[in-house]
C-alpha cells in the first residue's frame, strides 16, 4: 500500500493503538488514593502559602530575552560547519545576523531589561 492510503492506514494503527493502551491502563492499573497524595509537592516540605503569587513581568522579559539570544546562538553552529561553501554571501549575511543581534541586545540592555533587582 503506497501513497496517502499507507498514511491513512498507519494514522488508524496509532490511533487504535493509543486508544487501546489508555483503556488498558484504566482497567490495570491499582489506583489507591488518598488525601495525602493530592497535596502538593514542595521538596518533602508541608506546603505554605498561596501557589499564585504574582511574578513581576520583568522576570519573564529575561526569561524570554535569554530563550531568543540560545536561539539565535543555535543557528550560528550550521553555518560554521558550511562556511566554506558559502564564500563571501554567507560571510556578509552572518555579520548581518551578529549586527542585529548586537543592536537587540543593546535595546535591551539600554531599556533596562537585563538589571536584576
Amino acid at each position: 500500500m503506497t501513497g496517502i492510503g499507507g498514511v491513512i492506514l498507519f494514522a488508524f494503527l496509532l490511533l487504535v493503538l493509543g486508544l487501546v493502551l489508555i483503556i488498558a491502563n484504566q482497567v490495570l492499573a491499582i489506583s489507591r488514593p488518598s488525601h495525602y497524595k493530592k497535596i502538593p509537592y514542595e521538596c518533602g516540605l508541608d506546603p505554605t502559602g498561596d501557589a499564585r503569587i504574582p511574578f513581576r513581568i520583568r522576570f519573564y522579559i529575561i526569561a524570554l530575552i535569554f530563550l531568543v539570544f540560545d536561539v539565535e546562538v543555535i543557528f550560528l553552529y550550521p553555518w560554521a560547519i558550511i562556511f566554506d561553501h558559502l564564500g563571501w554571501f554567507g560571510f556578509v549575511e552572518i555579520v548581518v545576523f551578529t549586527i542585529l543581534l548586537l543592536v537587540a541586545y543593546v535595546y535591551a540592555w539600554s531599556e533596562g531589561a537585563l538589571t536584576w533587582e
